[in-house]
């Protein structure tokens, strides 16, 4: 497992993180998963362990866009507690995540 702490993620940038993620996983089969925990509150809060200084929406998007042409064989998104929030600011993000990771799989396909 690599891990890419916030910190690192803002010095090295978003075409960084995506270089070195298709490093890690390589030419082989991938399962994709979502936490909204990872997201700022301020783009989904309704999830049970909210944090502040998370990804916006357009940054996490931008990572799994990044991701195109390789084999997922499956995804998901996690923590996503509706009841948390009242603006459904977080069902959003996960609809449209679980959008991309749709079109990612039919991409990985071709």
């Amino acid at each position: 497992m690599t891990v890419i702490y916030m910190e690192d993620f803002m010095r090295m940038g978003v075409d960084a993180v995506i270089e070195k993620a298709r490093a890690v996983v390589g030419n082989g089969p991938i399962y994709v998963s979502v936490d909204v925990d990872g997201f700022d509150p301020a783009y989904a809060p309704g999830t049970g362990t909210p944090e502040a200084g998370g990804l916006t929406a357009r940054e996490g998007l931008a990572l799994l866009r990044g991701l195109a042409g390789l084999t997922i064989a499956g995804a998901d998104v996690v923590e996503v507690a509706p009841e948390y929030d009242p603006t459904t600011n977080t069902s959003q993000l996960a609809a449209q995540i679980l959008f991309e990771e749709f079109a990612l799989m039919t991409l990985g396909q071709a």
